[in-house]
């Protein structure tokens, strides 16, 4: 084996390690946003559910943008979801 190629060995092993350090930052991400969303629109529909007795207006539909919208912002999204739509309301 050259130098040349021992070199390449190394340098490609280097890069592979990278990579695989780098995407798994993005993975977690992905996954950590899709976790939330889930989560959020969980508490819509209990949201829903709590609230339906005392104000049945204030219903917040499960679409991509209260999915989007609870995975980007978390609880404090959901709870300015029911915040305009009860702005809206009144």
């Amino acid at each position: 084996m050259s130098t040349y190629s021992g070199l390449l060995w190394i340098g490609s092993t280097l890069a592979a390690v990278l990579m695989l350090g780098m995407f798994r930052n993005h993975i977690e991400m992905i996954i950590n946003f899709i976790l939330r969303g889930i989560l959020g629109l969980l508490l819509i529909y209990f949201g829903n559910c709590a609230l339906a007795g005392w104000i049945p207006e204030l219903h917040i539909g499960y679409n991509l943008i209260s999915f989007g919208t609870a995975g980007f912002l978390g609880i404090p999204g959901v709870l300015m979801l029911f915040g305009i739509n009860l702005y809206m309301i009144l």
